[in-house]
């Protein structure tokens, strides 16, 4: 037996260590061998199981602890919560600029097997891109809105950019009605129901940076449109546009030929203005004081009071300006509202020096005109929304006015010359961006000879080329197709887009704006005169502007020199002769443009009379709706 459980043992060492685990502790005398191995045995086993045991327990603990952490930081702690949301937005910006690039890089690098592959495999890289930028900037959200909603205005950049971004018109987010209720304690000291005998909870228009709701003012009774600044907006305004610059700062620096930085400097600049109401109001009034002694149809609605984040006007009740059923219904002469709206922002450009720079439909409404009003016509322009405005000083002004003067002269090496002289004073262009530039500011293909040097996107098309913008006939869509296919197609024409914006002033960018949307308008409208009848009202505000500082200048130094200066004499009556002969002529084409515009809506008439039937019809057809 004994000797089974010896052999038993001397396979099963672990069983020996057991074994004389008792055993040893009986004789103290026996320091080697099993003693020892007896005792180191369980002085390994026993720590690491408590290192399995307390692995299992401390990561979980630490991790839940780190997360509580965050947690109770970012709910208490504004810095920490804004340095995780700043972490988090600069991220996705980032991100979608830079595969954006990237993509752009691979596209235009690539060789194709026709022209028609590579322009469908350039214009997917721009829906592409566009389309990162939208996903980043609706996730976001706020100022990024606004961001995009700049984007899709620039008329010069590919129309797969500004169709995207163009539905972050429609994108925002209303503030809660239980949210506007602590808003107005907080910002008005006082409960909505002390300020106003009725309010609508539900906002009329809701924007990026604000919304707009119908209210009573309890003061006189009046109904008052009330704008409403997001709360959260303040909050994170500051560390949006610090993003927004670093992001665009990281993609100047890899990818120096997409550089957007000056869209961050001018959010930077413009986004404080906007955000403060009481300076809204300010530019509103101010408005009313310039065009106090000019007979307009323009009308701004009045300010009951403002504050930083609360603005109250008259609510005005009308159609968009580009509603062609409802101005047919009020019988006013869609001709009449396209050239009354040029008429106005060439007052406010050329003579003013102070323009409104946000013009879209959404920001213009028409109204047939109260009893009471100073509009030449039976109807009211009534121009909303007055948080951006840009002033033009003297010296730009007068230069833009002269440039627009050069690009109306028929063709001539003269004219040539100038309008490249003007476009390097006004939007600092060289001779190698001038054609870009040129057709930003006329919506066309750049007049003939603006291309010399550079290739030339018509050649080689039956598009004709104008000498100058009076000899532009309609738009037509093959050079529409041109035009945008030029831009899609060529990386060099691409980037010379870009390179005009970086160079161009925001002022003038904002006057290319404004030039785009009286064409755009124009259209939308279907008005029955020429196309450039809208470009001879800008050039009659350009000839008054000219001339006026032209006599100011020799008053100026007839006062220094003397009445009896005959060379200053000559010189002023020679101006003075010069701009009635040009103000003169346009006059007459204007009225012979007018005349033929009458005579299309009278044969519009006629027809509308015969095909459609009766009277009805005959108005529905003259009102461009048949």
């Amino acid at each position: 037996m004994c000797s089974l459980s010896h052999r038993w043992l001397a396979h099963n060492p672990w069983r020996v260590l057991r074994h004389e685990t008792h055993v040893v502790p009986r004789t103290p005398h026996t320091t080697h061998g099993l003693r020892l191995q007896s005792t180191a045995a369980p002085s390994h086993e026993q720590p690491s199981r408590r290192r399995r045991v307390s692995g299992w327990v401390v990561y979980p603990t630490t991790l839940a602890a780190l997360f509580g952490v965050g947690f109770v930081a970012y709910h208490y702690n504004q810095p920490f919560r804004h340095a995780t949301l700043a972490v988090v937005r600069c991220s996705r910006v980032a991100e979608a600029a830079i595969l954006s690039a990237i993509d752009y890089k691979i596209t235009f690098a690539k060789s194709h097997a026709s022209d028609d592959t590579k322009r469908e495999a350039t214009s997917q890289c721009h829906k592409r891109s566009a389309e990162r930028v939208l996903k980043a900037l609706l996730a976001n959200g706020g100022i990024f809105i606004k961001l995009g909603q700049h984007i899709a205005s620039l008329v010069v950049l590919p129309v797969e950019w500004t169709s995207t971004m163009r539905p972050l018109q429609d994108k925002c987010e209303p503030t809660p009605y239980e949210d506007i209720e602590n808003f107005f304690l907080t910002d008005m000291h006082r409960p909505l129901h002390q300020y106003f005998d009725d309010f609508d909870p539900d906002p009329i228009g809701v924007a990026s940076l604000a919304q707009v709701h119908i209210a009573r003012w309890k003061e006189t009774g009046d109904l008052v449109a009330v704008k409403l600044q997001h709360p959260h907006l303040q909050e994170f305004a500051e560390i949006d546009m610090e993003m927004v610059e670093v992001s665009l700062g990281w993609i100047k620096h890899w990818f120096p030929d997409f550089e957007f930085t000056w869209l961050g400097e001018e959010m930077r600049e413009n986004l404080p203005k906007e955000m403060d109401f009481s300076h809204e109001a300010r530019n509103a009034i101010r408005t009313v004081n310039e065009f106090h002694d000019i007979r307009t149809s323009l009308y701004i609605p009045r300010v009951f009071t403002a504050d930083k984040r609360v603005l109250i006007m008259e609510f005005i009740k009308g159609g968009r300006v580009d509603d062609l059923k409802y101005l047919a219904d009020h019988n006013i002469d869609r001709n009449k509202v396209a050239l009354e709206l040029a008429r106005i922002f060439g007052q406010m450009v050329h003579l003013n020096g102070w323009f409104h720079a946000d013009p879209h439909p959404g920001n213009l409404l028409i109204r047939p005109a109260p009893i009471t009003s100073k509009s030449p016509y039976n109807f009211e322009i009534v121009l909303l929304d007055h948080g951006l405005y840009f002033d033009l000083d003297r010296e730009l002004r007068i230069n833009y006015s002269k440039f627009w003067l050069s690009l109306i002269a028929s063709a001539s090496p003269t004219a040539a010359a100038d309008r490249r002289k003007y476009a390097k004073l006004v939007g600092n262009i060289d001779d190698d961006l001038y054609p870009v530039f040129e057709a930003a500011l006329t919506g066309r293909a750049a007049l003939d000879e603006a291309w010399t040097g550079t290739e030339d996107p018509l050649s080689g098309t039956k598009v004709r080329r104008a000498t100058s913008m009076i000899d532009l006939t309609a738009q037509t869509e093959e050079e529409m197709e041109i035009i945008r296919l030029a831009v899609v197609e060529k990386e060099g024409l691409l980037l010379s887009v870009f390179d005009v914006l970086r160079r161009v002033p925001r002022r003038v960018l904002m006057v290319l704006k404004l030039n785009d949307l009286t064409r755009s308008l124009d259209r939308a409208l279907a008005t029955t005169h020429s196309n450039v009848r809208v470009f001879l009202v800008s050039a009659k505000y350009c000839t008054r502007a000219v001339w006026d500082d032209t006599r100011r200048q020799l008053i100026s130094q007839m006062r220094e020199r003397g009445l009896m200066s005959f060379g200053l004499l000559y010189d002023y009556f020679a101006g003075w002769w010069g701009y009635q002969r040009m103000y003169s002529t346009l006059v007459i084409a204007e009225t012979w443009m007018d005349l033929q515009a009458y005579m299309v809506k009278t044969k519009a008439w006629l027809w509308g009379l015969y095909a459609v039937g009766g009277l009805q019809g005959a108005h529905k057809a003259a009102s461009g709706l048949a």
